[in-house]
């Protein structure tokens, strides 16, 4: 079955950078979408990024600029790099393979999640 595993995460400061990583297994990773996911305490999960197979890319307005999603088809991974971290990116971040209709993402397997924090 598909198996997605976050790492990354961590305690930084407000300004700093992380890369997080989503490694996959039990499917042809390059023939997916994926996407990446963040719930901050007592708010919805929400997308911040995706990427398609073919490699094109879209992001939430509340994180362009900053956050850039990439994917290494020979690794099996998808990345998130995301830079001028804010105390607002606090979040556990998920990655999961999305099914694109139209102008909707929809989720479909997820990873566990890794946890970010910034501090102010």
């Amino acid at each position: 079955q598909v198996q997605l595993v976050e790492s990354g995460g961590g305690l930084v400061q407000t300004g700093g950078s992380l890369r997080l990583s989503c490694a996959a297994s039990g499917m042809i990773f390059s023939l997916h979408a994926m996407g990446w996911y963040r719930q901050a305490p007592g708010k919805q999960r929400e997308l911040v990024a995706s990427i398609t197979s073919g490699g094109s890319t879209n992001y939430a307005d509340s994180v362009k600029g900053r956050f850039t999603i990439s994917r290494d088809n020979a690794k099996k991974t998808v990345y998130l790099h995301i830079d001028s971290l804010k105390p607002t990116d606090t979040a556990v971040y998920y990655c999961a393979t999305v099914v694109l209709i139209g102008s909707d993402t929809r989720p479909n397997s997820w990873g566990q999640g890794t946890q970010v924090t910034v501090s102010s």
